[in-house]
């Protein structure tokens, strides 16, 4: 209290101390709730959503994966001079092939067209997604390591040629968390093909299995034990207790276990899954105008169960599920993109199945203002060669082929690096495999060469010592 002049000053009322201290009991109130938002991001809840390291350009991702390898030279990179040199021989050197049936130059059997204001060039093979050619980043000089599916696939998805280390989706909740509790971060829609390499392409490695992929059929149920068998629910519920206080008491024993933690998080979500699911993938609610977009109510069967996985993708994605990856429907009799021989027919039927529902996912999130912060990213793990292998199939290419990517933040209608004359090795400006990790981190908002996990006594990353932003390519 303070004094002056020998007189003090006069002790509050009641109604004047409550008044005067409103302020300050609410900013302790709100002080204790954002304390335990916080505790609740760091511990015990592994898919917290959690700030990346600066402002993203992107929220989320789709990666509709290519299994196979699509021909450059046949769908985004046009080479005149493969069709003046059909059946001739081959004029450049020929690097070793997987298969070593090696013959001469084979033109594109598909025609290619200019579409929209940028006037990209794309293979007839894809009207529909030509359609969209201005929403489209083309890159054309994508270089890989391996010429190989299995050691192919693992690099694309995981930074690394050998089985184990955590998928580029695995480090995407890493670092960003989930925005939904009831939903794993990173779904793995399965279309009927499981790639080379197998599940291993989707794995968290060392990181925590909390932030492994979660595979979604493309069928009812989604989830083969999506039902719980106990009825009424209740049972269930006393069972989930039970094993709650079981992991609390093994967890007190033994203090802090992230493996431990993880397997709790999982049983947990799998519980909110039970209702979650089936909600995601009942789609009576759309339009009939939307499943027509997609092509759901195509001719062709592969183009409505893939048209099905892309709307679903969306659904998932306006849920809060950070990364999404679509795997190839199966089509009997056709070996994914991979043609080793039959290119025409590969070809055809794999973009029969996939050309409408791409054009109409593109079309569905930009309309829904979805386009501009989800990275739509089209690839697969190499290219096929300029020249035939045997007759009619082209063999593997890892020297020079193309990817594209979509809105969060790269730039519309755009082509960027070239391949020479045949299509068959990047001559400007090379894109590793590392650059697109590194390139899609910082479009997350994350400086790839930070975001770390420490493990085996090192700081481990996406992108290894390796990697580069392609700021070129960014809007």
């Amino acid at each position: 209290m303070s004094q002056c002049c020998g007189y003090g000053a006069r002790p509050l009322s009641r109604r004047e101390m409550l008044q005067r201290c409103a302020n300050g009991f609410g900013a302790l109130a709100l002080a204790a709730l954002l304390g335990e938002e916080a505790a609740a991001n760091t511990v015990g809840d592994p898919m917290a959503p959690r700030a990346p390291q600066f402002a993203p350009k992107a929220r989320r991702v789709i990666f509709l994966y290519m299994d196979g390898g699509v021909a450059q030279m046949d769908s985004f990179d046009p080479k005149p001079r493969l069709t003046q040199d059909d059946g001739k021989p081959f004029a450049m050197k020929m690097e070793p092939t997987q298969f070593d049936n090696n013959g001469d130059t084979l033109g594109s059997p598909w025609a290619f067209k200019q579409y929209g204001e940028s006037g990209l060039p794309v293979s007839e093979l894809f009207p529909y997604v030509g359609s969209q050619a201005d929403e489209l980043c083309v890159v054309r000089s994508m270089v890989s390591n391996f010429s190989e599916h299995n050691a192919a696939n693992y690099f694309l998805h995981t930074g690394h040629g050998l089985q184990g280390r955590p998928s580029v989706g695995a480090w995407t909740t890493y670092g960003l968390g989930s925005e939904n509790r009831d939903l794993p971060g990173f779904v793995v829609l399965n279309g009927g093909t499981v790639p080379s390499g197998g599940h291993d392409n989707f794995g968290s490695g060392f990181l925590p299995a909390a932030y492994q992929a979660s595979y979604l059929r493309n069928e009812t149920p989604a989830l083969s034990n999506v039902s719980p068998p106990e009825t009424p629910g209740a049972g269930q519920r006393d069972k989930l207790a039970l094993m709650h206080e079981l992991d609390a008491l093994a967890m007190e024993r033994s203090g802090a276990d992230d493996q431990l933690e993880a397997a709790i998080s999982n049983y947990e979500l799998a519980f909110r899954m039970q209702t979650a699911v089936p909600e995601l993938t009942d789609l009576s609610g759309e339009t009939e105008a939307t499943k027509n977009l997609y092509g759901m109510n195509a001719e062709f069967p592969q183009t409505r169960a893939y048209g099905r996985q892309c709307l679903i993708a969306r659904r998932l994605i306006e849920r809060g599920v950070r990364f999404v990856e679509l795997t190839c429907p199966r089509i009997d009799g056709v070996d994914r993109w991979d043609a080793h021989g039959d290119l025409r027919n590969n070809h055809t039927l794999n973009a029969l199945a996939t050309d409408q529902p791409i054009a109409g996912l593109l079309a569905d999130l930009r309309s829904r203002g979805l386009l501009e912060d989800t990275l739509v990213l089209w690839s697969g793990e190499f290219g096929r060669t300029p020249f035939a292998q045997g007759r009619d199939g082209r063999d593997h290419n890892p020297f020079g082929f193309t990817l594209w990517m979509a809105g969060g933040g790269v730039k519309p209608g755009t082509i960027y690096g070239a391949t020479d004359e045949f299509g068959y090795k990047a001559i400007e400006n090379k894109v590793e495999i590392h650059d697109l990790h590194a390139t899609m981190l910082h479009l997350l908002g994350f400086d790839h060469t930070k975001l770390t996990f420490r493990f085996s006594g090192r700081d481990m990353r996406l992108t290894d010592v390796h990697g580069h932003v392609v700021h070129d390519i960014l809007a």
